[in-house]
């Protein structure tokens, strides 16, 4: 076995036992040498099945022959190859809609304890860090391309991200092999390709181990951005204690654990928890957690962000998108309350033990309301809902149950849940924050 394979052998060590490799066709040559390389060992080392996977953008005509191609070398290499047709979408950067649109067939065709093999180098990892590096990047983009990661159901892996290209082409060379050479990739316009072209020559004139140093660097950085999500694990522990509210379904946190750390080490905590829910501002737009923060006791404060909005209430942050951003529809009548009622855009209800009489509506708090309750008289519901902490931002959600023009419940508040004699409770599923129901 050459060394080339030994070293591409090594890195696939961890997926050695996964059901299937998918590799990445484009036709390029560091996906052909990358597929021919997985062929060579398969013939020495039992390998998981093989198969690729050929996106076609169709965003120039050259494009038109490129299925063909890596349906010739697929077939001379005996790997099945799945041709995936796609729509690019129109926007500011024709790069990022291609790759977004290819990662989506990438995320469909990769099931779990599977993984998709893509032939990234290591002169692409240095141009990702320095590209990076020019937008103003912190130390998690600086890591450049991480070596694997999760993939829809699966893992992506980079096996190649310590090869140089010259290593690539030398083998392809080597080994008679024919690839694609996109038109696209001399246009200069594009940022990437100005650095390939323009950039990286005359780094290379000077400094000769540029590529390697700037992988290296990109390595560094991985460590450190790996330590950092350690530390931030652990200042979210540290906030994560459930409240009483836990049954509305949000992610929340104690601010006061939050506010009492350092100012970098309270958003490295945000960035860390808030990165499975939206898009995160860059370092200089985050006076909005400032100002979410520094409030006063009281004012309930938001932030709004890319796919939702960070509230403040109750002593703790509560992360709210989807359905949560809106108001629900009401009334609704409910005209088979022996059967759960869905409440469009929040959720549904249902009643436990016994079923009040008839006719039953839900609505929504719209102010003004007064609920009867036993030794207690007449009750302001505002006071009510003030006297339990319910969270602002929850309370025009709570159904509450009407028979006629009486307020009979308010769903899942202890006390105003339930008949006066506890003959049946209105219990309320939300909606969660992800848009599904829990």
């Amino acid at each position: 076995m050459s060394d080339f394979s030994t070293l591409l052998f090594a890195a696939l060590k961890p997926w050695r036992n996964a059901k299937a490799w998918h590799v990445a066709l484009s036709g390029g040559l560091d996906s052909t040498v990358l597929l021919h390389l997985l062929v060579q060992l398969r013939q020495t080392h039992p390998l998981p099945p093989i198969t690729a996977i050929h996106v076609y953008h169709g965003l120039q005509a050259a494009a038109d022959a490129w299925p063909a191609h890596c349906q010739v070398l697929c077939d001379g290499l005996s790997v099945p190859l799945q041709v995936v047709r796609v729509q690019v979408q129109a926007g500011a950067s024709i790069e990022r809609a291609a790759r977004d649109a290819r990662y989506q067939v990438f995320v469909a065709a990769t099931g779990a304890q599977e993984v998709l093999l893509t032939g990234q180098h290591r002169d692409d990892q240095a141009e990702t860090l320095l590209f990076r590096l020019l937008r103003g990047a912190g130390v998690s983009g600086l890591a450049a391309m991480p070596r694997q990661r999760r993939l829809g159901a699966g893992h992506l892996c980079r096996p190649l991200l310590d090869v140089p290209r010259t290593q690539l082409e030398t083998y392809a060379r080597e080994h008679n092999l024919s690839w694609i050479e996109d038109p696209s990739n001399t246009q200069t316009d594009f940022s990437r390709n100005y650095l390939r072209h323009e950039v990286f020559p005359a780094l290379r004139r000077r400094w000769p181990q540029a590529a390697a140093s700037m992988a290296r660097s990109a390595a560094h950085c991985a460590e450190a951005q790996g330590l950092l999500d350690e530390l931030a694990q652990q200042d979210i522990h540290a906030a994560s204690a459930a409240d009483e509210f836990v049954w509305l379904g949000l992610p929340s946190l104690e601010l006061a654990p939050v506010a009492a750390l350092s100012p970098a080490r309270q958003r490295n905590a945000l960035r860390h928890w808030l990165a499975a829910f939206t898009q995160l501002p860059d370092t200089d737009h985050w006076a909005g957690w400032d100002a979410l923060r520094d409030a006063r006791d009281g004012a309930q404060p938001v932030w709004k962000l890319a796919q939702g909005e960070l509230h403040r209430a109750g002593a703790r942050i509560w992360w709210l998108s989807g359905d949560w951003l809106y108001q629900p529809t009401a009334p609704v009548s409910w005209v088979q309350p022996d059967q759960v009622l869905a409440l469009p855009g929040n959720g549904r209800v249902r009643f436990v033990g016994d079923i009040p009489d008839g006719p039953l509506q839900v609505s929504y708090r719209q102010g003004g309301e007064v609920m009867a309750l036993e030794q207690r008289g007449h009750r302001d519901l505002k006071r009510l809902l003030n006297e339990r902490g319910v969270p602002l931002f929850a309370r025009g959600r709570l159904p509450l149950l009407y028979r006629n023009e009486q307020l009979l419940a308010v769903a899942n508040l202890n006390g105003l849940d339930s008949s006066p004699c506890g003959r049946w409770q209105l219990q309320w599923l939300p909606t969660l924050s992800d848009q599904g129901l829990s």
